[in-house]
């Protein structure tokens, strides 16, 4: 169950499948962000964080570098590059026996790299949210 997940979270990562994300997450999935303090609880508002998250850190640069799982677990190390600044993370991912995502956290170095995130999500989000 873990490998075809896994698959599947790779090939909406490389395609950038912002639609995917629906059918990948589990609806109590819980994301965990660098830089919000908070867990975000719920598929709307990881599904909002993470395709932000396709559109700023997965640029043309963006590779995973690592990889290391367990039975319903994974730990991906990532590295990219925006506005020239080097950025080194991992995503630690947990799946539910139905091969959904139940919690997502990513962390980030080096701080200007977070900063970076920092300000380039917030614009993101902001751009995404609908209009009142």
């Amino acid at each position: 169950m873990l490998q075809s997940a896994l698959r599947e979270w790779h090939r909406v990562a490389a395609e950038r499948d912002a639609k995917g994300l629906a059918a990948i997450l589990a609806d109590d999935v819980v994301f965990q962000s660098p830089v919000v303090h908070t867990p975000q609880r719920g598929k709307a508002i990881t599904t909002a964080y993470l395709t932000a998250a396709l559109h700023v850190l997965n640029n043309e640069h963006f590779h995973y570098t690592g990889e290391w799982t367990a039975e319903d677990s994974a730990v991906l190390n990532f590295a990219t590059v925006i506005d020239g600044i080097e950025i080194d993370g991992v995503d630690i991912i947990t799946w539910n026996a139905e091969g959904r995502i139940t919690n997502f956290k990513v962390m980030v170095r080096p701080l200007k790299a977070v900063n970076k995130l920092h300000e380039m999500m917030g614009a993101m989000l902001a751009r995404m949210k609908p209009k009142a």
